[in-house]
């Protein structure tokens, strides 16, 4: 009887870490979203192959106390650098660039990662709501690297 018990506190205990999750939105859906309540918005920007953009990408959509900060206070983007479809944002399509066989980069990931003429990932962009870049970053941060930048961020752009 108490495994059984065990088994179905455990599940409903998963059950609700589950419904937790961030859920991203896409960049055509940003405008429709600013036009009923105005927020900044984070774009995490990652690769398939980068092993550090995995373990944030768990972070921010996965642990609680950064993703209800996101959830309050952000909208949340994900953008794959190496995006094969055209993305229009801004008034703009952005387009896969090529730069070799199966390699390249997404136009949008360069325009909001690139920090003086480079990329690295993971690399986080937030903006404004008028689609403005306030604030790069690039690298791995831990979820107290991250809840401290984005108390910091929201407070400065109530």
């Amino acid at each position: 009887m108490k495994t059984l018990i065990f088994g179905l506190v455990f599940m409903i205990g998963a059950f609700n870490i589950k419904a937790q999750e961030l859920k991203p939105i896409g960049f055509e859906q940003l405008n429709g979203f600013q036009d009923k309540e105005k927020k900044l918005v984070i774009v995490f920007i990652e690769t398939d192959w980068c092993k550090y953009c995995k373990a944030m990408k768990q972070t921010i959509l996965n642990y609680k106390p950064v993703s209800d900060r996101l959830k309050n206070n952000f909208y949340t983007v994900v953008l794959n650098a190496e995006e094969k479809r055209n993305i229009d944002f801004a008034g703009k399509v952005f387009k896969f660039m090529p730069t070799g066989v199966n390699t390249g980069f997404h136009q949008l990931a360069e325009q909001l990662g690139n920090i003086n003429g480079q990329i690295s990932y993971p690399a986080l962009c937030i903006l404004n709501d008028l689609n403005e870049i306030i604030y790069q970053y690039q690298g791995y941060l831990d979820s107290k690297s991250i809840i401290k930048m984005l108390d910091i961020i929201s407070k400065a752009n109530p």
